[in-house]
């Protein structure tokens, strides 16, 4: 297996904790892209993509629609996503993405975490050069009647790096880019997209002793705690 699966793994083992937390994030989700696309998803394909993954998240039909709703509120005139950078101890590269409609807040709550548990808060630029961005999606595997092999080569237009299955579907893993085009050939082969989105895979890794790793892990920890934060990558590797 490639580094797509390995990250996968690490990742998978590592989800957040409560359901409610994860509500929170795809509403989020849901409510930006209503703002860049439109509440019809059969127009806006990013709104049509987090649906399904609220729906695999068993998200209560409810709380989709109060997020399409709240997204025409003016409260949510300055909903933006934002980047941040920066160290955790022993030179581990990591990336914050959060959705904030207070970036103040944000940058002072996150450069207090990274200082706190002994990381530096960096500049734009400092590391996110050290990751990958790419897209993914898990597809139901009965809609597949080829081999992996097969429907890799089927995807060889779109620069797909990996597919693999794994006991919740067939995984499929390409730049970020290529994330509308494979959408839609999915779509137009009547391919159900169980989930899909968007990860940042670090191109090298480093590995510490367990006392460093969960020195780090504290900082990792505590980024994902915060309410603006939606997703952490490092360039830890996992004992």
């Amino acid at each position: 297996m490639g580094r797509a699966f390995e990250f996968r793994k690490a990742r998978k083992l590592k989800r957040w904790s409560a359901m409610a937390r994860t509500f929170t994030r795809i509403g989020k989700e849901i409510v930006m892209a209503v703002k860049a696309g439109g509440a019809n998803p059969d127009t806006n394909a990013h709104l049509r993509a987090v649906m399904q993954n609220a729906k695999a998240a068993n998200m209560p039909k409810e709380n989709v629609e109060r997020a399409i709703k709240k997204a025409t509120e003016k409260d949510t005139a300055n909903y933006k996503e934002v980047l941040f950078e920066g160290y955790a101890p022993y030179g581990i590269a990591v990336l914050v993405e959060a959705a904030t409609d207070n970036n103040n807040r944000s940058v002072a709550n996150i450069r207090t975490i990274f200082n706190k548990y002994g990381g530096t808060f960096g500049t734009s630029g400092s590391v996110a050069f050290m990751f990958d961005r790419t897209c993914n999606f898990r597809i139901k595997t009965d809609d597949v009647s080829s081999d992996l092999e097969d429907l890799e080569l089927e995807l060889i237009d779109f620069e797909v790096e990996e597919v693999f299955k794994d006991d919740d579907g067939i995984i499929v893993y390409a730049p970020f880019e290529q994330f509308g085009a494979i959408q839609k050939y999915f779509e137009e082969h009547h391919i159900e997209i169980l989930s899909s989105g968007f990860e940042r895979i670090p191109t090298l890794t480093k590995k510490l002793s367990d006392t460093e790793q969960t020195e780090v892990e504290s900082l990792l920890e505590k980024l994902e705690e915060d309410d603006d934060v939606q997703n952490v990558y490092h360039s830890l590797e996992m004992n």
